[in-house]
């Protein structure tokens, strides 16, 4: 049972695919540009390019104890063909990122399912029900 067991574990990873492995034309890509400013007071840029399409930019500076304000953006081709562009802000805020490629949460208020109001009010009903009884709320 072990033996096949292990045969199956063996095919799965054999079959599954590939992800981040760089085919033979990706291995070589040459580095364009590479130009790094790291100033004494924490603040420090980055420009990078390679030969294969991938740029990356980044600068930030200090702006409390032990935190750093970045901004940034990255493009590249992904395996498809899509253009992939990203800008970003990561501060006290938290990251920031911008893309079209970004999944876009739709704009509020939108029209709330009738399952979903019929469950809110089934809801409503039984913490009312519950307060009658004298039982705990849940608020």
């Amino acid at each position: 049972m072990k033996t096949v067991i292990l045969s199956l574990v063996l095919a799965v990873a054999a079959a599954a695919p590939q992800y981040g492995r760089q085919d033979s034309s990706e291995k070589g890509a040459p580095i364009l540009r590479d130009e790094r400013i790291q100033e004494d007071d924490g603040r420090y840029n980055f420009d990078v390019e390679t030969g294969n399409g991938i740029t990356l930019s980044q600068s930030g500076s200090p702006v409390a104890e032990g935190a750093i304000a970045s901004a940034g953006q990255f493009s590249y081709t992904a395996p498809d063909g899509t253009p992939v562009s990203l800008k970003f802000v990561a501060d006290e805020n938290g990251f920031q990122p911008q893309s079209d490629l970004l999944p876009v949460a739709p704009e509020f208020p939108h029209p709330i399912p009738d399952f979903v109001l019929r469950q809110i009010e089934f809801a409503q009903q039984q913490e009312a029900a519950r307060a009658r009884e004298g039982g705990r709320s849940y608020e």
